[in-house]
């Protein structure tokens, strides 16, 4: 086997291989002897066919099975010799014209072939012990606990019939049917049955919930209203449409008592223990929210402290993906970059920055966890999709199965957990500064802060 590189420019090496007519000679004799003891040919005894006739019959699906093994096998030599971490598969480029190929099929050409590779780069990592970064806290404050259970209170209040010939009001709820169509023309799921709509509530498409006020028990009206532009079904978004809509029921809301029976309604022993629950659940959003600061500025420490070429190919995959999200949110929405008052170009640069630090950071999390010896073990990964699974209550069979059955859907899982693993990793490693702040800070958006500094 003759193996030259052609190519070594940055991260990217190409090479020409030969493998000799002879070596692969001895890897489709070496097949035709396990063949042997396994085939039955008519006129032949088990094991008695001559590996000449053999070579005949089945000499060319063979030898095109030795080729493939020697392109994986010289591949992963070429890898393993140069102590390489590909970055993508390799690209192997084999002939195409059709006497070459024939040739290398009947056995009478060595196998020559080229192959492309992009590899990791050598990533030295940082100091952590110099990383400082501050973690972020808030306490759950008697104030957002009243806010919340009012709240509670408002969505559970009851509602009771108005009476005959009563009009519905804002913050009435109107018992609905109606039929919508466009055009003059009914569309798949605009037609709906005893519909409960709490006017204001927003719930409904802009407009609709308004023309129902003034309405009575009884009444039919058409109502127009027109779909968001960003609708989650593109067909409709920005149509106008039409509802021809009659009251079943007109009934007001009544008041809620914040006292023990009302916690006793919601499952709960005591007002106290409602409140307990809502301090515990605030608590936790409020754990999250300063976890993903934590995240990020550990993230944004670790990117300032690395510096190193990327895998090409590895960068545009990623740039592509990010792009093809940001033009399907603009279609979606049915704008337009000039819409937005910025140039496509700019854009274009703007998230190229962000496809290189999601890469870079990808492959520096990566590496530590190599160096660390840091892993998800199935028994993580199976909690992750049974967690997954109750979040469709009714389907957990089906979600488990799409997951066991979907490599790349499992490993969407899988990197996260990763990443969350590294990450404690790390904290127990950089200088980590607790401070209080209040809510507005901790939930306070990146990017207003860049923009106060």
């Amino acid at each position: 086997m003759q193996v030259t590189e052609t190519l070594a420019e940055g991260l990217k090496r190409e090479y020409r291989v030969v493998v000799p007519l002879n070596e692969l000679d001895a890897k489709v004799n070496e097949r035709l002897a396990e063949l042997k003891d396994k085939v039955r040919i008519n006129g032949f005894r088990p094991g008695k066919v001559p590996v000449a006739h053999l070579k005949r019959v089945y000499g060319r699906s063979v030898m095109a099975e030795a080729i493939e093994q020697a392109v994986r096998d010289t591949n992963a030599q070429i890898v393993t010799d140069n102590g390489f971490k590909l970055a993508m598969e390799p690209r192997v480029n084999l002939p195409t014209e059709e006497g070459e190929v024939r040739a290398m099929v009947e056995g009478k050409a060595d196998l020559a072939y080229s192959v492309s590779m992009e590899i990791l780069p050598k990533i030295a990592l940082a100091d952590f012990k110099g990383i400082e970064i501050d973690k972020l806290s808030a306490e759950a404050t008697d104030a957002e606990v009243d806010e919340a259970l009012g709240r509670i209170a408002e969505q559970n209040r009851p509602f009771a019939d108005k009476g005959e010939g009563a009009q519905a009001e804002a913050g009435d709820k109107v018992t609905v049917s109606f039929v919508g169509s466009i055009d003059g023309t009914p569309f798949e799921g605009g037609t709906g049955d005893d519909i409960a709509v709490e006017i204001g509530s927003q719930t409904f498409i802009p407009g609709f919930e308004d023309q129902l006020i003034g309405i009575k028990a009884g009444e039919t009206r058409t109502i127009k209203a027109t779909f968001p532009e960003g609708y989650m079904k593109a067909e409709l978004a920005g149509k106008e449409a039409s509802f021809e809509t009659t009251a079943k029921a007109i009934e007001a809301p009544g008041k809620v008592e914040v006292n023990d029976d009302f916690a006793k309604q919601l499952g709960l022993e005591s007002l106290d223990k409602l409140k307990d629950a809502i301090r515990d659940r605030i608590s936790q959003e409020h754990a999250n929210a300063s976890r993903q600061k934590l995240k990020r500025a550990l993230l944004d420490a670790l990117d300032v402290r690395h510096k190193f070429d990327l895998p090409p190919t590895l960068l545009e995959e990623e740039f592509a993906n990010v792009w093809k999200t940001v033009e399907d949110d603009l279609k979606a929405q049915g704008r337009s970059f000039a819409d937005e008052g910025v140039k496509e170009d700019e854009m274009r640069a703007e998230y190229r920055k962000i496809a290189e630090r999601r890469v870079r950071l990808g492959l520096v999390i990566a590496e530590i966890g190599e160096k660390n010896d840091i892993k998800v073990t199935e028994q993580e990964v199976s909690r992750a999709v049974v967690e997954r699974a109750r979040q469709f209550p009714g389907q957990e069979q089906q979600v488990w199965e799409f997951y066991r059955n979907n490599p790349s859907a499992l490993a969407s899982l899988r990197a996260p957990i990763f990443e969350d693993k590294v990450v404690d990793f790390l904290c127990e490693l950089v200088k980590v500064n607790e401070k209080k702040v209040s809510r507005e800070e901790l939930y306070r958006d990146d990017d207003e802060e860049s923009g106060a500094a």
